[in-house]
């Protein structure tokens, strides 16, 4: 599949799952965006997240087919709704590290397995941001001895979190960026130019 295709089947099944909104929204970071992205949403249409998990397998395959990859590993909650599956299609052990660690039954933070010292990893999420989520995700597996080889995303916001994760060392991976995806929907007749309009000033910061 070429980056196109990739970037038109991303585009296609957010839009038709509802996993992409357009409106007004409140991001964690606090701030006000015109779009909204959530991968949880892709739980109602089975056939568009099939081939969303599929593209990410496939980008995943590159990582591992050039470096050794020991397992994957997200942070609940959007990541993990998707990661099983991918790591079933890779046939990867996988591990959820909660936001909190859990006081009861099997305690800690690390969900699916243990972390032997230099084991790497490829750390997946949905989108990156400011990247300071990732940073929550990853320091309970640097801390346990795993190495983070590769961090890997559905979508990059373009709001400087990629760029602020590889001043820190880490390899970040795309699988689209969200002016890709616009300028696909517009080139479908899935946006308005003015909904397309407004959210290529917002990734420009010129809203």
């Amino acid at each position: 599949m070429s980056v196109y295709d990739v970037v038109d089947v991303v585009a296609e099944s957010l839009v038709r799952s509802g996993a992409l909104k357009f409106g007004s929204f409140i991001l964690k970071s606090g701030v006000s965006s015109p779009y909204y992205i959530d991968l949880a949403s892709l739980l109602s249409s089975p056939t568009d997240f099939r081939r969303v998990a599929e593209v990410i397998a496939n980008e995943m395959r590159r990582v591992i087919s050039a470096r050794r990859i020991d397992k994957l590993a997200t942070i609940e909650l959007k990541g993990a709704l998707i990661l099983p599956y991918v790591a079933s299609i890779l046939e990867l052990p996988c591990i959820i590290v909660r936001k909190e660690a859990k006081t009861y039954g099997l305690m800690g933070r690390i969900v699916g397995g243990e972390i032997k010292s230099d084991e790497r990893f490829i750390f997946f999420d949905d989108v990156i941001t400011d990247g300071r989520s990732k940073l929550e995700g990853i320091k309970p597996i640097e801390e346990m001895g795993g190495i983070i080889d590769t961090i890997l995303v559905v979508v990059d916001r373009e709001q400087g979190g990629k760029e602020s994760l590889e001043s820190m060392g880490y390899k970040v991976k795309a699988v689209v960026k969200i002016s890709e995806i616009i300028n696909s929907l517009l080139r479908m007749g899935k946006i308005s130019c003015e909904d397309a309009e407004k959210i290529m000033k917002y990734i420009k910061g010129e809203s």
